[in-house]
């Protein structure tokens, strides 16, 4: 038996308990018979925990006959973590506490096809950033909404509390080696090592993965359960796959390459080099104002899906969707009401918008470095 693991694993189940029961905290003895562990190995556990600055006490329990219990919380400002969206032509940055509250969030123009020293540059300087409190302004809302500009900007946490940065990016990448693939229109970046490249300039820990897995991940751990897709269409189009309560991204990491699926044989030509793909026939009925045969579209690929992998739920993400969230989901929802009209399914799967809104993607690069310390990694 790997003790050492043992002692990670049991630690996280412990730290995971403290971060849901909130500032009103638990009792160790609470702790010790939710886990099932001894209440000394609860106590040896969280005597570390307190050690490295993670948890703290909550104040004492109302008696119930016995010795009030003293009890123990999450201490959410002991560690930070980045999360990084990069996108063809915009980098959104969050920093998130340890119950995944964003603290604070930079927006800056980037341009994919500048070349890897000038991407590199503008990450870790929106990165030092983000991290030093050099905002002009506090994040916006879970709703993705711009502040009110008399809000005041939190304190920054010290830099020496950042646990790592998670960046989320198109795809199709390599999320065990962190080297990016083929970004479709990119060619340049085809094997480039973000991750490591990252990781040296940063000096801190980096976890590479697609925005869309990243999105799913971090919808995954706010709650959504049973099997879903979130599919993804901004400047591209992909899904993130959450299968068995885990994010499945395939034996080469390369699941979930949704929009070049080929749904029109002899079809419009797709940066890819195919034709007639999902997202050449999406964004190309948006690039001329037919938002209602992009959503069509977007409804048959789900569709495939839906056929495919027998899925509960379809999340719909990205800022073309969020441009026309209504007329997406009507649209999406009618394509999969039809087929389950056909199949005499008693009910068509479920569309909805994702929650988190333009920060969707950001967050759950983020939850990539804190869902393993709680052990809720939501992936395989």
């Amino acid at each position: 038996m790997n003790l050492l693991a043992l002692r990670s694993h049991n630690a996280a189940l412990l730290l995971d308990l403290l971060r849901r029961a909130g500032r009103a905290g638990v009792s160790r003895l609470e702790l010790a018979e939710r886990t099932g562990l001894t209440p000394q190995a609860v106590s040896k556990i969280t005597a570390r925990l307190r050690e490295d600055g993670l948890v703290t006490e909550a104040g004492r329990q109302a008696s119930t006959g016995g010795k009030p219990r003293t009890a123990l919380r999450l201490a959410p400002e002991a560690g930070h973590a980045v999360g990084l969206q990069l996108d063809r032509d915009e980098l959104r940055a969050v920093l998130v506490d340890l119950t995944g509250a964003v603290v604070a969030e930079r927006r800056a123009a980037l341009d994919l096809g500048a070349g890897a020293e000038a991407v590199l540059g503008a990450v870790v300087s929106e990165v030092r950033r983000l991290t030093e409190g050099l905002l002009s302004a506090p994040p916006p809302d879970r709703g993705g909404r711009d502040p009110s500009p008399s809000h005041s900007v939190s304190p920054s946490p010290s830099p020496s509390t950042v646990l790592g940065v998670g960046v989320a990016m198109p795809g199709p990448l390599d999320h065990t080696h962190g080297v990016l693939q083929r970004v479709t229109g990119f060619p340049e970046w085809d094997g480039f090592p973000l991750r490591d490249a990252l990781a040296r300039r940063l000096g801190v820990p980096v976890v590479l993965d697609k925005d869309t897995n990243a999105a799913a991940l971090g919808l995954a751990v706010g709650g959504e359960v049973g099997a879903f897709a979130y599919l993804h269409l901004g400047t591209g189009l992909g899904a993130g796959l959450v299968l068995g309560g885990a994010v499945h991204r395939g034996t080469r990491t390369g699941a979930g390459e949704f929009g070049h699926q080929v749904i029109q044989l002899d079809g419009p030509p797709c940066p890819c080099g195919n034709r007639g793909c999902v997202e050449a026939l999406c964004l190309t009925a948006v690039a001329r104002g037919d938002i209602d045969e992009a959503a069509r579209v977007l409804g048959e690929g789900a569709a495939n899906i839906v056929g495919l992998l027998d899925i509960d739920l379809v999340l719909l993400g990205g800022r073309t969707v969020a441009a026309e969230p209504e007329r997406f989901v009507r649209g999406v929802g009618a394509v999969l009401d039809a087929r389950a009209r056909r199949e005499g399914a008693s009910s068509p799967v479920p569309v909805r918008i994702a929650p988190g809104g333009a920060r969707a993607v950001a967050e759950g690069a983020a939850q990539l470095l804190l869902a393993p310390l709680f052990g809720r990694t939501h992936t395989r």
